[in-house]
């Protein structure tokens, strides 16, 4: 009958109240998991307590979907509470995964027992080496011999730290011992006006060196190392072409040494404590490839890269300075056995040769360990070329980045326990939004932020 119809349409377990009256269902009901007017029905049970065959509808109208599953898929972070308003039923985003990397990322911290263990090996190689050229020649550590000492490593240290540096951006600068030698060859012809003028030269023409070479690295998205390279070739045409460099007089480092030395230390360790910022680690390391490495990684990546390749080359553009200062020599040979040293001296510190991962005060033992080796050498009459302790550090520093990649990564958790990790088979990164990896609270959605619309050089997503 049509009353009967209509009266059980406007019953008390209906939806309808009546002349075009709907009830809609209580948030709070839906999230606690009740049903309209605080009864539960029984399992697979109707609101009349009948069981509608499947597919069928109520009443001529279509089924709704049951308001569990509907409470799970839209007001899943809404409290049960009826006090809670509206601002504390939002979920909070979780602020430590901002600069997270949301698509092809490793969440999570990364390990850094692994880089303390390794800089602890290197001060313990660094103090038996010392003692071995105290034997030798005691007069190295004392008086004008360990000035001259800290003035090797600092020149060296400038060079390593630039190249650590940008080894850590992800864009490694194989230009550095070029640029080096170039900056010794024209401050060793116009030292005459002191240290400062031809110094500030120097630093302005390594800037825009570098700010040429990054351009072409994030502007083309092409290997840093092939970039870097070129760059290191064109620097040399022009250095071969300049007058080699004899200084009888100019700047003198010696009273310095200590200050020198200290700076060099200090961009360094500086260096190394703000990479141990969660989020500073993984902003810095983004331009790091992870997928296919022609993808573009975004423009914050990309002026991250950028700002690293310009600091990079200032900073052997120092070294150059330095070194023709101790030395009073400059020729354009010597920047291929400077490149050798200064990567051999970052990879030897702990910073991975893939980027991103590194140690504090690796860098700065690595260089007193190659120093230190070089002049215990020349002590024993020995002797070796620069490019044999150059070679030893990136073999060396090689098995270093093996270790830092193996029990660096963030613990993946369980799943990874059992060794699987070092299986030789290809890994296959997770797709972004299905939440295996991700803590809770931080997926993809919520911790994009910074990086969610900052590819203007080109889409991330693959898929």
């Amino acid at each position: 009958m049509a009353f009967e119809d209509s009266s059980q349409t406007s019953g008390p377990g209906s939806r309808y109240l009546g002349e075009g009256f709907r009830h809609e269902p209580d948030f709070r009901e839906l999230a606690s998991g009740t049903t309209l007017h605080g009864r539960e029905p029984a399992s697979g049970a109707t609101q009349h307590g009948r069981e509608p065959a499947s597919g069928a509808t109520q009443h001529g109208r279509e089924s709704t979907v049951p308001l569990q599953a509907a409470a799970e898929s839209s007001i899943d972070t809404i409290e049960a509470e009826p006090t809670l308003t509206l601002g504390k039923r939002l979920s909070a985003p979780n602020l430590d995964y901002v600069f997270d990397d949301p698509i092809e990322g490793e969440p999570g911290r990364d390990r850094m027992f692994v880089h303390g263990v390794w800089e602890l090996m290197l001060a313990v190689a660094v103090a038996g080496l010392a003692y071995l050229l105290y034997r030798e020649d005691s007069a190295a550590f004392g008086g004008d011999g360990l000035r001259t000492l800290l003035l090797g490593a600092s020149a060296l240290g400038a060079v390593a730290a630039g190249s650590a540096i940008a080894l850590r951006a992800g864009a490694p600068n194989l230009a550095v011992g070029a640029v080096a030698a170039a900056a010794a060859l024209y401050f060793g012809h116009n030292s005459d006006g002191g240290l400062v003028q031809p110094l500030l030269v120097v630093i302005g023409v390594c800037a825009a060196i570098g700010l040429v070479q990054g351009l072409v690295i994030v502007g083309l998205q092409v290997p840093a190392w092939a970039a870097s390279i070129g760059v290191g070739l064109l620097l040399l045409i022009w250095s071969e072409r300049q007058a080699g460099v004899t200084l009888a007089d100019g700047y003198d480092p010696q009273p310095h040494a200590y200050w020198w030395f200290g700076g060099f230390c200090a961009i360094s360790v500086v260096a190394g404590l703000a990479g141990l910022v969660p989020s500073v680690r993984r902003g810095i390391g983004r331009f790091r490839p992870v997928a296919d490495p022609a993808y573009r990684r975004g423009i914050v990546a990309a002026l991250i890269a950028l700002a690293a390749t310009v600091v990079s080359t200032i900073l052997a553009g120092i070294g150059g300075v330095l070194a023709v200062s101790i030395t009073g020599l400059a020729s354009a040979s010597a920047g291929f056995e400077v490149t050798g040293l200064a990567l051999g001296a970052a990879l030897l510190g702990g910073t991975s040769a893939f980027g991103r991962r590194g140690g504090v005060f690796g860098t700065v033992f690595a260089v007193g360990l190659i120093t230190v080796a070089m002049a215990y050498s020349e002590a024993t009459a020995r002797r070796w070329p620069a490019a044999a302790f150059a070679a030893a550090a990136i073999g060396l520093g090689l098995a270093a980045t093996r270790l830092v990649e193996r029990f660096g990564r963030p613990d993946a958790g369980e799943e990874d326990e059992d060794g699987d990790d070092e299986d030789w088979g290809p890994k296959v990164h997770s797709s972004p939004g299905n939440g295996r990896n991700w803590p809770s609270g931080s997926s993809p959605a919520a911790a994009g932020g910074l990086w969610a619309s900052d590819d203007a050089w080109g889409s991330t997503d693959r898929r």
